[in-house]
């Protein structure tokens, strides 16, 4: 469940100090499924074949209402980014159901959905580089992998 709290967290989801009561192993399993259906469309989208299974159960998750956002006044006196109440599972998949319908039926996101080039890797990526010419999902791994494999090619070929 660490995990899990940390991705709410580091996505942006939740506040770093919003419990989560009756997070468990449901939590996750329902969290995985919605995350193979958001795979199967975007792969869908790519590769030109519709998945009409997982957009059904994406749509249908996000017709729940997402966690409801309020401001609260910290001891300094700024404004922080608080939750209206603890959120539960199905609110939780609301929001993601809904960031990926809103990805999926915006042309212009849609078109920087790139597959990334390195041997073997399944990531796919929103290209936001200013010439759209992205290849990998990381240049410090893929990138640099490929860099490497392709140096070892050349120095394969210089030794026969």
């Amino acid at each position: 469940m660490v995990r899990l709290r940390a991705w709410l967290v580091g996505s942006g989801l939740v506040p770093a100090d919003t419990p989560l009561r009756g997070a468990g192993p449901a939590w996750l399993a329902a969290v995985r499924e919605l995350r193979d259906h958001i795979e199967q469309l975007v792969c869908g989208e790519l590769d030109g074949r519709p998945a009409p299974a997982a957009l059904e159960r994406v749509n249908a998750l996000a017709r729940c209402a997402p966690p409801a956002p309020c401001a609260i006044r910290r001891a300094d006196g700024t404004l922080d980014r608080a939750l209206h109440a603890d959120p539960g599972c199905r609110e939780l998949l609301a929001a993601v159901a809904r960031d990926a319908v809103e990805l999926l039926t915006d042309p212009a996101a849609r078109s920087c959905l790139r597959r990334c080039e390195g041997d073997s890797c399944p990531i796919i990526y929103l290209d936001t580089s200013r010439g759209r010419r992205r290849r990998w999902c990381s240049s410090e791994v893929c990138g640099n992998r490929e860099r490497v494999a392709r140096h070892r090619r050349r120095a394969a070929l210089a030794r026969t």
